[in-house]
C-alpha cells in the first residue's frame, strides 16, 4: 500500500481534476492517454492510501463524496501553486529576482510609488508571459533609517535617502532633487496670531511635533528641534502632519506634503527667523560587484526601477506628487 506522503503526488491531483472535470472515469482516461482500467487502479491506490472513499460509484459515474470534493478543492490550490513556484524558478534563472525591497523615506510621494509598482507588475517580459514574477516589497523608513535599511541588507534600493550623507563603500547614489519645508502651524495654535518672523526662543515655548528617525543602529538624525524643547514624538509623517493640524504641535514639515492643507486653510504658514530647510535627497542601491548581505546580484527588477529613476519627470513626481493631504484629519 502507497503510504499517504507518497500517494498525494501531482500527477495523482492532475488525476484527480481530470475525472472531476470530464465527469467519467473513461472521459478522463481519453483526456489522459491512458485506458480506465488505469485510472480505475490509481484512485483505488489512492483511496486505500488516505483511508477515504473519494468517488460514489453507485450511480455509474464518477461522482465525488465529500472527501473527495475537498481533497480536489486543496488539490487545485497546490497545484496552482506549483505551477506559479515553477514560473517563478524560470524567472529568476532569466535574471529575475524573487523579491526585490524597496526603503522609501517619508517624504517620497507614496501615490507615485504605487503607481511604479503597478507598472512593473503589468510588466511582460515575454510574449504570453504572466510578468516577472518578483515579489515587490516596500517599506516606509525616516531619515537616517533609509540609509540603514539599504546598508544593512534589509533592502535593495532606498528612495529618499540625504545626498549630504557619505555614501558607504559600494554603494552607488544619485539625485532625486530637492524638497523645500515649511514652518506651519493649525488656525487656532498660539503660534497662528504670532505677527513677524518666530524667533527661537519663541518657538522653545512651544510644543513640537517630530517623527523618530527609524534607525537601529546608525546615529539617528535630530531636525529643527531646539534643546530643552517640548516634542511630541510620533511615528511617521502622516502622523506628525495630523497631528499639527489638529494643533497638538508645531513644526517643520515638507512643503508638497503641506501644500494642500495650506491651501484649504487647514494649516497656516509662519515664517521664522531660523533659515528654511531644503533637503537633497537621492536614491542608493549597492553596486553589482559589491558584497550583498542576504541577497543575490542586481537582477532585472532592479534594472527596471533604476531605468523608471533615470527619468526627470519620475524623479520631480517622486517629490512633488502629495495630493489628497488635506483629506489627512477628516
Amino acid at each position: 500500500m502507497l503510504k499517504r506522503h507518497n500517494a498525494l503526488t501531482p500527477d495523482a491531483l492532475a488525476m484527480m481534476d481530470a475525472i472531476a472535470r470530464c465527469g467519467s472515469f473513461a472521459a478522463a482516461a481519453r483526456e489522459l492517454g491512458k485506458v480506465p482500467s488505469a485510472l480505475t487502479y490509481s484512485v483505488r491506490q489512492l483511496e486505500d492510501a488516505l483511508d477515504v472513499l473519494l468517488f460514489d460509484r453507485r450511480s455509474g459515474q464518477a461522482r465525488l463524496t465529500a472527501a473527495g470534493e475537498e481533497l480536489l478543492s486543496e488539490g487545485r490550490r497546490l497545484l496552482a501553486e506549483m505551477e506559479a513556484v515553477a514560473h517563478r524558478v524560470r524567472r529568476v534563472a532569466g535574471g529575475w529576482e524573487t523579491q526585490l525591497t524597496i526603503a522609501m523615506d517619508g517624504t517620497i510621494s507614496q501615490r507615485t510609488m504605487l503607481e511604479l509598482c503597478e507598472a512593473f507588475f503589468a510588466l511582460r517580459p515575454t510574449a504570453g508571459d504572466e510578468g516577472p514574477g518578483t515579489r515587490l516589497r516596500l517599506r516606509t523608513e525616516v531619515l537616517a533609517g533609509t540609509w540603514e535599511a539599504l546598508v544593512s541588507g534589509q533592502a535593495d534600493l532606498a528612495v529618499g535617502v540625504d545626498v549630504d550623507h557619505a555614501a558607504p563603500s559600494g554603494i552607488e547614489l544619485r539625485t532625486l532633487g530637492e524638497i523645500g519645508f515649511v514652518f506651519a502651524v493649525a488656525p487656532h495654535h498660539a503660534l497662528a496670531r504670532h505677527e513677524g518672523p518666530i524667533s527661537d526662543a519663541e518657538l522653545l515655548r512651544h510644543r513640537a511635533v517630530a517623527v523618530a528617525d527609524s534607525a537601529q543602529r546608525l546615529t539617528p538624525v535630530t531636525v529643527n528641534l531646539l534643546p530643552g524643547q517640548d516634542v511630541f514624538t510620533v511615528a511617521n509623517l502622516q502622523a506628525k502632519v495630523e497631528a499639527q493640524v489638529r494643533g497638538l504641535g508645531c513644526g517643520f514639515m515638507p512643503e508638497p506634503i503641506a501644500r494642500d492643507l495650506i491651501n484649504a486653510g487647514r494649516l497656516v504658514v509662519k515664517a521664522t527667523q531660523r533659515p528654511l530647510r531644503r533637503a537633497r535627497l537621492g536614491y542608493a542601491w549597492r553596486a553589482a560587484a559589491a558584497p550583498q548581505p542576504r541577497k543575490a546580484p542586481q537582477g532585472l527588477a532592479l534594472q527596471w526601477w533604476l531605468e523608471q529613476l533615470q527619468s526627470p519627470a519620475t524623479r520631480q513626481a517622486l517629490l512633488e506628487r502629495h495630493g489628497g493631504a488635506a483629506a489627512l484629519a477628516d
